[in-house]
């Protein structure tokens, strides 16, 4: 079976500056892989890469097809992405964002068909927006407001979802149902997910594989546990880590470098 991503070689050059490359990723059907790195290692550029958003050099397939030759509404119908910060507008309610994503697959000239308002009623039902349908973007939570994201990704009917950061800014009870969601997803619609993540505990709880990033390169891929390791994590991320393992999954530990007890009174 081909893999639903195979990038080789892909290098983004912006201002005579390299900020990814080359760096490699491949992606099986129905995968979870998730894109770490410390800041500014290039993951959202690589991200943008893979779905045709950020001009590249190399080879990237969706799908066994080459992402060159694929027209922008042919992404669009294979790729969703959740971009860190999309363009809510205030004044449209959920149930019209959502809609946006039925884009694709309305001609130039025509109009949404029943199908596509049906697609969109099915999607709110999965992640549990019906009842906030009617609410306009700039009335919801940020737990809600990243559903309605997804939601709209979702109602393309992708088979590939990329996620840039998709827990950004939300409490950790947020965080986990918005990861919940995703996961039910995936299995419910045979979905292959990538996504770049910055809580490194989240990331390998979440994810089948891990592509450490470092100054643009791939330094690392595989499963989480030959990911994340205390000699990656202090080379690449300057950080002074435990990894331990909790419930089949690893957790990231800070080891504290003062001895010095709070509150202690000078000699």
């Amino acid at each position: 079976m081909r893999p639903a991503v195979y990038a080789t070689g892909v290098t983004v050059e912006v201002g005579g500056t390299r900020l990814v490359g080359p760096a490699d990723l491949t992606v099986g059907v129905g995968d979870w892989v998730n894109i770490i790195g410390p800041n500014g290692a290039g993951k959202t550029t690589l991200l943008r890469a893979v779905c045709g958003l950020q001009a590249a050099s190399g080879r990237v397939d969706i799908g066994g097809r080459p992402l060159a030759q694929m027209s922008r509404r042919a992404r669009s119908r294979h790729i969703g992405y959740v971009p860190q910060q999309p363009v809510m507008p205030a004044g449209m309610t959920i149930e019209q964002y959502v809609l946006l994503g039925r884009s694709p697959h309305v001609g130039t000239l025509g109009s949404e068909s029943p199908h596509d308002f049906a697609a969109v009623a099915t999607t709110l039902n999965r992640l549990d927006l019906t009842t906030l349908a009617h609410r306009t973007l700039d009335k919801l939570s940020g737990g809600e407001r990243q559903r309605a994201n997804i939601a709209r990704a979702l109602a393309q009917e992708p088979k590939l979802l990329l996620l840039d950061e998709p827990t950004t800014a939300l409490d950790i009870g947020h965080q986990q149902d918005v990861l919940e969601l995703i996961d039910d997803q995936r299995w419910q619609l045979g979905l292959t997910v990538v996504s770049t993540m910055h809580d490194l505990t989240l990331a390998a709880r979440y994810g089948d594989n891990l592509v450490l990033l470092a100054d643009g390169i791939a330094v690392a891929d595989g499963p989480p546990i030959q990911v994340l390791t205390g000699p990656h994590l202090s080379t690449h991320y300057g950080a002074h880590v435990d990894v331990i393992e909790h419930d089949g999954s690893l957790v990231v530990v800070p080891i504290r470098q003062s001895t010095n007890s709070t509150g202690a009174s000078d000699a």
